[in-house]
């Protein structure tokens, strides 16, 4: 029989178990993946100087990915160090990361002019978005740094039956719409959709539509189906408006929407603005969203 009173790193325990340097009882419980690329010994060679000048760890915010994994951000009280890992239902570690805290508090805190809504015309899932680089990979550039991706889940999946089948995957072929009034400037179209699992980096934003707003603001959407984009340049759209479908072309390795706001019509040369939502909305990684909420 099991010891019923085997010792046991919770989420909430995590940080402190951390900072008393029990690193042996936190990598009994990652998985056997996460042990096959660190061994003991070298994780709590990177482990024991990271705690250095530590006082204590909080958790900043939780996440969680699907039906069974909850990501934990934990922050030192200094805001410098961060350790971001993640538990499944039985305490096992899936994922666990440690690294400086970056943030940049000036742009954090310069939102658009505009007010704008997701995209979307039904519910989907925030899989990327939020003002760090563990909740928004996007976060540590300039030029995407508020940038949402949004994926559709459904009973913890993106997808039913063969992960292969691009048809299979909820978001695909899902209507993407305008996120306020404008104009639109640029298109991309003709670009194939990818095989699963597969990149085309010659062509990062795939299929795409450039939208200028008032107050020099322009949005992006990102990686549509091929040849679904059924607006033209120099036409106007009104907030809302079907301008085209979700895809997998481009840097994109399951269908998804790549959506954000920017300060110039090329989004290489330009900065990415953290949005304003209607509503007062600041949906973050883990949250599921619909039209209904900005309303």
């Amino acid at each position: 029989m099991e010891n019923s009173n085997k010792l046991i790193v919770t989420p909430a325990e995590f940080g402190h178990k951390f900072l008393n340097r029990e690193f042996a009882l936190v990598y009994s419980q990652t998985t056997e993946e996460f042990k096959q690329l660190v061994t003991l010994t070298q994780f709590i060679e990177i482990a024991e100087p990271f705690n250095s000048g530590v006082e204590t760890y909080n958790i900043e915010m939780s996440t969680n990915l699907n039906n069974d994994i909850t990501q934990y951000l934990w922050l030192d009280s200094r805001r410098e160090k961060a350790i971001i890992v993640s538990f499944d239902r039985n305490n096992v570690i899936h994922g666990l990361r440690i690294t400086p805290f970056i943030t940049y508090p000036e742009s954090d805190h310069q939102f658009t002019k505009n007010a704008y809504i997701m995209p979307i015309t039904n519910e989907w899932f925030v899989f990327w978005g939020g003002i760090n680089q563990f909740v928004n990979y996007h976060y540590v550039y300039e030029d995407q740094r508020y940038a949402y991706d949004l994926v559709i889940i459904k009973d913890g999946l993106s997808y039913r039956e063969s992960i292969n089948n691009l048809e299979n995957y909820y978001a695909f072929n899902r209507e993407i719409t305008a996120p306020a009034d404008g104009k639109v400037v640029k298109i991309i179209d003709g670009v194939i959709d990818n095989v699963i699992g597969e990149l085309n980096p010659d062509q990062p934003e795939g299929n795409c539509i450039i939208i200028e707003h008032s107050n020099n603001e322009f949005s992006m959407l990102a990686h549509l189906k091929q040849n679904s984009i059924i607006v033209n340049e120099g036409e106007s759209v009104i907030r809302g408006q079907v301008v085209g479908l979700c895809g997998n072309s481009g840097n994109s390795t399951e269908p998804h929407l790549h959506f954000q706001v920017m300060n110039s019509e090329n989004y290489l040369e330009g900065k990415s603005i953290r949005i304003k939502f209607e509503n007062g909305l600041d949906p973050i990684q883990g949250d599921f969203i619909s039209p209904d909420n900005f309303l």
